[in-house]
């Protein structure tokens, strides 16, 4: 079995420019956990899911500082300026996920278990000749399953 049979085709994408809360409701009304980020002329972007609209009721934590006889040393400063900036976000732009997993229609169902889990990305693209094709989610891959 191949991506192209358990994929959702067409899938609802949104632009980067979209609303968080916009995109919340979006979720809720079409059912779905998310959504490709996709410019003016189709072109795959990134994705957004759940987890990144979540992100705005999250509680930030502070960098850790440890005193050592030279001044401080900051821990976590890094994680602390991608939660605020997440924390802070009013568009997509701003909860967008480059670093993802992209499928290809014709790769065996196995071989996109395989990256989907070695990556722990559970809602992965689908692309062909640069275009958006379609999506698949570990659900599509639990469905494949069941139905063998």
């Amino acid at each position: 079995m191949q991506v192209k049979d358990i994929m959702t085709r067409d899938p609802v994408a949104v632009a980067s420019a979209t609303d968080v809360h916009a995109l919340a409701e979006l979720f809720v009304e079409k059912n779905i956990s998310g959504a490709p980020v996709v410019d003016a002329n189709g072109v795959l972007l990134g994705i957004v899911q759940e987890e990144g609209v979540i992100f705005q009721d999250k509680k930030v934590h502070l960098p850790t500082f440890l005193h050592i006889s030279l001044g401080f040393l900051t821990l976590g400063t890094k994680q602390y300026e991608e939660e605020i900036k997440k924390v802070t976000a009013t568009k997509v732009a701003d909860i967008l996920e480059k670093d993802i997993v992209i499928l290809n229609p014709e790769m065996s169902v196995e071989d996109a278990a395989t990256a989907m889990i070695e990556k722990s990305s559970y809602y992965c693209p689908v692309v062909e000749a640069e275009k958006l094709v379609g999506v698949v989610t570990k659900k599509d891959i639990v469905r494949s399953i069941a139905r063998d």
